[in-house]
């Protein structure tokens, strides 16, 4: 029977996290497990270092009441986060008491190293019998490794983007939307006062349902997602006539960051991270840049970054991250491994934790999203999910 649990959170932050492990943790208590913090993800665990003890006290913190009796009312993860990936770590980033051990596996001619073997003596040693990971798909789909090599997990999904398959939502969806809603509210007395063609960038690497939603509840004018590639032509001539339609002489359009040009690649600067992502980034700043060449307008662009994922949770993420924690805490308790904390059909759900790496999710275009006309589309709300997924 399990007696220990181990709880990390991976990838980038968003608020809702602090209240799920706040959830499991009050249970586990309850329930006689001991609960160690698991700090910065995965690479806690990397380069946790036998020969130096004082990496213990870096890397894992027992987790009582005290430590978690106001996390939840911040945002972010008490935890800390990276975005390392055990599995796959370059040659430069292999902690320098790795290099040349018996344990990593070396799974590429450019000196890749799969570390998975390490992680899995380190949870032993150190007693912990079950995880909890909280993360998006890179982050989870080590968690499925570790299930697969036999180490019981259990997955929370956590991401702005809503994109980890095999769940209708994931925790931090709301309060970006929610704060995307209200800054471009209120970006339009600048656009307006102006009279300019607004554009404002959002998260969505491979979703665009951020754009999405928030293009539907701000009732902006034009909306381009990571599904569809635009011709930077024709939405130019749709906000010059959506400006002139509007008494106040201005227009606004979303773009998720990840979006292309008809015939063009998405937007990356900088190297690749431990999951081979790129940053993304300047997809909306080259549209306004475009549109006011074309049509000689001028335009006001605004990148809405890290400030839509900080701060603490609204109302539905607050509930969805103690739902998930409480959830996860009780497929410990019963010992069902190998799961997602998920909603399905408007329900709270469990899904197998291989769903997770088994498909990409994107917006549901044909659903919600007028391709020709780059508008959000919902022509009838019944029957569909709640946060249209």
């Amino acid at each position: 029977m399990t007696k220990s649990i181990g709880i990390l959170t991976g990838g980038g932050d968003v608020p809702g996290l602090n209240i799920a492990i706040k959830a499991v943790v009050l249970g586990a208590l309850e329930e006689g497990y001991k609960v160690y913090g698991i700090r910065r993800g995965w690479r806690g665990l990397l380069h946790y270092d036998f020969g130096e003890p004082s990496t213990h006290d870096r890397y894992i913190k027992e987790l009582d009441y005290e430590v978690v009796r106001k996390v939840d009312r911040t945002g972010g993860t008490f935890l800390h986060t990276s975005r390392t990936n055990p599995q796959r770590v370059k040659r430069s980033k292999v902690p320098d008491f790795l290099v040349n051990s018996i344990y990593g596996k070396k799974i590429d001619d450019i000196g890749t190293i799969d570390f998975t073997d390490y992680v899995l003596k380190v949870l032993s040693d150190i007693g912990i019998d079950s995880l909890i990971s909280i993360g998006g798909d890179d982050t989870l789909s080590f968690s499925a490794r570790l299930q697969k090599e036999g180490f019981s997990v259990i997955g929370i999904p956590k991401t702005m983007d809503n994109d980890v398959f095999g769940t209708d939502y994931c925790i931090g969806f709301s309060t970006a939307v929610t704060r995307s809603v209200k800054l471009i509210t209120d970006m339009r007395t600048s656009v307006g006062s102006h009279e300019r063609i607004g554009v404002v960038e959002l998260f969505g690497r491979n979703s665009g349902e951020t754009s999405l939603i928030s293009a539907l509840l701000a009732h902006v004018d034009r909306a381009v997602i990571s599904e569809v590639p635009f011709d930077i032509n024709k939405l130019s001539s749709f906000l010059v006539e959506d400006k002139r339609r509007n008494p106040s002489n201005y227009s606004i359009m979303t773009v998720s960051e990840g979006a292309t040009f008809e015939g063009g690649k998405i937007i990356q600067t900088g190297k690749e991270d431990a999951f081979g992502h790129r940053k993304l980034g300047g997809v909306g700043e080259l549209i306004a840049s475009e549109i006011t060449r074309i049509t000689k307008n001028n335009t006001m662009y605004q990148k809405l970054g890290y400030v839509i994922r900080s701060g603490p949770a609204d109302t539905t993420d607050r509930l969805i991250g103690m739902a998930y924690g409480h959830i996860a805490l009780n497929l410990v308790k019963k010992n069902e491994f190998g799961m997602l904390t998920a909603i399905k059909d408007g329900k709270y759900a469990t899904v197998p934790l291989s769903r997770v790496i088994s498909c990409k999710k994107f917006a549901d275009v044909e659903a919600y999203y007028d391709k020709e006309n780059y508008l959000p589309k919902v022509k009838d709300f019944l029957g569909h999910p709640v946060f249209l997924t």
